[in-house]
């Protein structure tokens, strides 16, 4: 499409005021990518190139000169670099402005600037590349069908929480007996799968193939290798046995992954777990002066957690009703820039757990089609959440910032004023901020507007 206008505007220095004609064509890349085209005419450049450089020769010191009286042609000698670079941003500046308000497109962000020479007495072609926000129709949002978890918490779940506080204060000695659940077992392992040596099939990761000695709780689901410490119980040292387990799909090595190993293990030394006492002790240790208050405590705490992750079950039945129920196209911009977010969360996710940098750059196509899946989906229901946003009139203020300051400086040990400071000079993590506070109160509308019944159990 083609628009033709003559577009008015002001030099603000100059405070000269004047026309310039432009032409503006519209071109679809796809349905979410735009080429804005504006071509300036020869006599507009030139125009534009004046009040610049009457401007400059208005302001500009040299010495044996007053202010406003070098001649003109000794000023554009000495500023000719000057005068050019303005002329090229305000020209670029001003052609964009202009695009945007003549196309009314919804542009979400500004992909590219073609290069093009702009010089006196040649008109100008200047195509900017734009994506934008898709256009679809939001359906009935409200009195969406969502279920409650339960946030009942049990009194044996206050027990078991009771139990860990133990555990976590427990003495460990050696016994000379089997090895029961709860204890701690020292043995060596060597792994075969098919009759081949572990070593030999994974020998980088030496841990999951041969160990002279190793720790394992017995009994438990958890482990480095998977399944092995469930079938540790009723050895005494000296004691051998041949465990058979089987990795899961997606484990971690991926040459080992659903494949059937053999573990020949020894026993070397059983340990046993000693609980503490319930005691003025333990209960001191713990900012309470009797187990009914420390129940008490646990069971606020796990009520708030509870709570905390049934809003949040909620959030995402939305999400993923609004998702399935909503078809538009998305901007590649937008997944791109939420894939790699993803990314770097991951990658940080996995450094803090010691997976090495080699095994990720190893697996580093896999990591990024995955992030990529998950970035569609955010990227869709930021769109959707975004327009509901719009239609409901859902802003972030200045409460809603400073409340957040306020928790990000709580969770990093930062003074709010010093990180006040540093916000207001990172505008685009200001404007992330407000889109992120926006987003969680279209989804908290959402919830408020759903109708919640009790989950099934």
């Amino acid at each position: 499409m083609g628009v033709h206008k003559v577009i008015g505007f002001s030099l603000e220095k100059a405070q000269i005021d004047y026309f310039i004609t432009v032409k503006i064509d519209i071109k679809d890349i796809n349905e979410t990518r735009k080429d804005i085209v504006v071509t300036l005419d020869a006599s507009d450049i030139d125009q534009e190139h004046d009040a610049i450089a009457g401007e400059f020769v208005r302001m500009a010191k040299i010495p044996g000169f007053r202010p406003g009286k070098a001649p003109r042609d000794f000023v554009l000698k000495r500023f000719e670099k000057e005068i050019q670079e303005e002329l090229k941003q305000k020209v670029m500046s001003k052609a964009y402005r202009d695009g945007l308000k003549e196309s009314k497109l919804e542009v979400l962000t500004l992909i590219n600037v073609s290069d093009a020479e702009i010089a006196l007495g040649q008109s100008v072609k200047l195509t900017f590349t734009v994506e934008i926000n898709p256009e679809f129709e939001l359906p009935d949002y409200k009195g969406l069908k969502l279920e409650q978890p339960s946030v009942e918490v049990k009194a044996e779940e206050v027990d078991e929480i009771v139990e860990s506080l133990r555990k976590e204060k427990a003495e460990f000695t050696t016994v000379e007996r089997a090895s029961q659940d709860g204890d701690y077992l020292k043995f060596s392992l060597e792994g075969t799968i098919d009759g081949k040596a572990i070593v030999e099939i994974a020998p980088d990761k030496p841990i999951y193939g041969k160990m002279p000695q190793t720790w394992e709780e017995v009994g438990t689901s958890e482990g480095l290798i998977p399944g092995l410490a469930k079938e540790l119980g009723g050895l005494a040292v000296g004691d051998k046995k041949d465990i058979e387990i089987e990795f899961p799909k997606n484990f971690s090595v991926e040459v080992l992954s659903e494949k059937k190993a053999v573990y020949s293990v020894e026993a070397l030394e059983v340990r046993e777990r000693l609980l503490p006492e319930i005691n003025d002790e333990f209960l001191k240790a713990h900012q309470t002066e009797s187990l009914d208050q420390l129940k008490g405590q646990i069971l606020s705490s796990l009520k708030y957690r509870k709570e905390s992750e049934g809003r949040s079950s909620l959030k995402q039945q939305a999400s993923e009703k609004l998702a399935e129920m909503v078809e538009c196209p998305i901007p590649e911009s937008l997944i791109e820039s939420e894939t790699q977010s993803i990314l770097q969360q991951v990658v940080e996710r996995n450094l803090r757990m010691g997976v090495p940098q080699e095994e990720m750059e190893k697996n580093k196509d896999e990591l990024h089609a995955n992030a990529r899946k998950s970035a569609t989906i955010r990227a869709k229901m930021q769109l959707i959440l975004a327009k509901i946003a719009e239609a409901e009139k859902l802003s972030a203020s200045n409460e809603d910032m400073s409340r957040v300051i306020m928790q990000e400086a709580m969770k990093t040990g930062t003074k709010p004023e010093k990180l006040s400071k540093e916000l207001s000079k990172d505008q685009g993590r200001v404007r992330s901020i407000q889109q992120s506070i926006v987003f969680n109160k279209a989804l908290d509308f959402l919830v408020d507007q759903a109708t919640v019944s009790p989950a099934e159990n």
